[in-house]
């Protein structure tokens, strides 16, 4: 049986055997399921750096024209010498497992179809790579659980941020045990009025598709708190609310009628592009959001430009939890989805000192600008000329009765602080050994979303939830 906690090892070919010394290595056949935004940086690394161990066989998902999007691109990428990619629905994720050989299967589709993808892969004899959130909610966790348990198979969630540099630098200071044993952990994610709203124009408004920020965004950062402390979480205790985008918040605030859309309608024409709204998004700006999305949205009416001040937003802009953790340690754990900066806070208090990383990743959004907006500065740096705030970055250390000192922070190139280019190693060539172990498994993905899942019912009762009660289908605390 394969060990289900083996985080981003290159499977041998399904069916196949391993490879003698001296014998050619057989590239791993990858199917890739979801073409939005994301999907551009796995077809990237295997068309291009990581052609000689893998293969991009195949694109699916529901819109032709996405698929078409990255069909171009593939193309491109190999100098026009590949053959074309071949295509399939979803729905015949496991007919086409099975016909082609499929070794990997990559899912990049909306969250709350990652459970019935993950389960049909696995099922059909596939290996799976799953953007974060493993899954939205405990049913899809069970399933997941009962999949790999039965089949043996590998699952890994693409947690990037542990392989930024300056989250690896934390890593680093709290297992070496400067810090002494950690006694609690602040966390504040501020996302600005330009990241933040977008979570507010796409499928993840609706808490349906995407379990809500707790989820979608969360799960990033509850995986970096529990890999950070080498702990898993018991309990949580969460509030907050939608306290700002919505058209209820609009009307207090006195926003009046505003478009549905923020680029104008290939149909209708109505949009709200040209007004000067800073919460407004017009596609044709970008030109990969015109090509993937306003270009293709005839096919499946998907809209990526929704106005954040609509009605139908059922998720939650302003978050507060505190999370338990079985070692001892407490998480106080805070997200603002409207912020005029954005970056994040942490704070790592231990018996013998305390660390301190700040990270701003963009100083400030204005209204009016001749620069290009970036909509995730993480992933693109962005550079801000502020007197106040300024982008960067500061992990600062001080141990009980001595002074404070500031270290180092390396980072490469590429997104996240060279991170995805890491991970992306780490997926492709299998991981080798890392002292700080950055490489996710099944698990970490199903503790992350535990915190998030137990959030969400906290949220719903107003009261603590045990995330034993749960059920999720595994312990958690296994492998440790």
């Amino acid at each position: 049986m394969v060990n289900v906690d083996t985080a981003g090892a290159a499977p041998a070919r399904a069916g196949g055997t391993g490879h003698a010394a001296g014998e050619q290595q057989t590239r791993v056949r990858f199917a890739l399921v979801g073409t939005g935004s994301r999907s551009e940086m796995y077809v990237r690394a295997i068309v291009g750096q990581h052609a000689d161990v893998a293969e991009l066989v195949a694109l699916s998902d529901l819109n032709p024209g996405r698929v078409q999007y990255y069909q171009d691109l593939a193309g491109e990428l190999s100098g026009g010498k590949a053959a074309p990619l071949a295509t399939f629905e979803p729905h015949r994720l496991a007919e086409f497992i099975a016909e082609s050989d499929i070794d990997r299967v990559i899912i990049t589709t909306p969250d709350y179809t990652h459970a019935d993808l993950i389960v049909t892969a696995l099922e059909a004899g596939a290996d799976v790579v799953v953007e974060k959130p493993l899954t939205i909610d405990a049913d899809g966790c069970r399933r997941i659980t009962e999949a790999v348990s039965k089949t043996g198979r590998n699952v890994v969630v693409t947690f990037n941020y542990r392989y930024s540099p300056r989250n690896s630098a934390l890593k680093e200071i709290i297992q070496s045990g400067v810090l002494g044993k950690v006694t609690s952990v602040d966390f504040s994610w501020m996302l600005d009025t330009v990241h933040g709203a977008d979570y507010f124009r796409r499928w993840h408004r609706e808490k349906a598709n995407s379990g809500g920020l707790l989820i979608h965004k969360a799960s990033h950062h509850f995986d970096l708190v529990n890999w950070w402390i080498d702990d898993v979480p018991v309990r949580v205790f969460a509030s907050g609310g939608l306290k700002f985008y919505g058209d209820r918040n609009a009307a207090e605030r006195g926003l009046g009628s505003r478009p549905e859309r923020g680029t104008p309608g290939p149909a209708t024409g109505e949009g709200a592009a040209g007004t000067g709204d800073p919460f407004v998004l017009d596609l044709r700006d970008d030109e990969k959001l015109r090509a993937l999305y306003y270009e293709n949205e005839h096919y499946d009416g998907y809209r990526r430009d929704q106005d954040v001040f609509t009605a139908g937003i059922t998720i939650e802009d302003n978050l507060a939890v505190v999370v338990d953790y079985d070692g001892g340690p407490t998480l106080s754990y805070s997200l603002n989805a409207h912020s005029p900066w954005e970056g994040y806070r942490v704070a790592v208090n231990g018996t013998d000192g305390r660390a301190e990383l700040e990270v701003v990743e963009r100083a400030a959004v204005r209204r009016s600008t001749d620069k290009k907006v970036v909509v995730d500065p993480s992933a693109t740096p962005v550079e801000e000329d502020d007197a106040v705030r300024r982008n960067g970055e500061r992990l600062v250390v001080q141990r009980h009765w001595e002074s404070a000192y500031e270290v180092p922070i390396i980072n490469g190139e590429g997104g996240h602080g060279g991170g995805d280019l890491l991970l992306l190693s780490d997926l492709f060539n299998g991981p080798g050994e890392d002292p700080l172990g950055r490489p996710s498994g099944y698990l970490d993905g199903l503790r992350s979303v535990s915190v998030g899942i137990a959030g969400n019912e906290s949220l719903a009762t107003s009261l603590p939830v045990r995330i034993q009660d749960l059920n999720l289908g595994a312990d958690l605390r296994r492998g440790r």
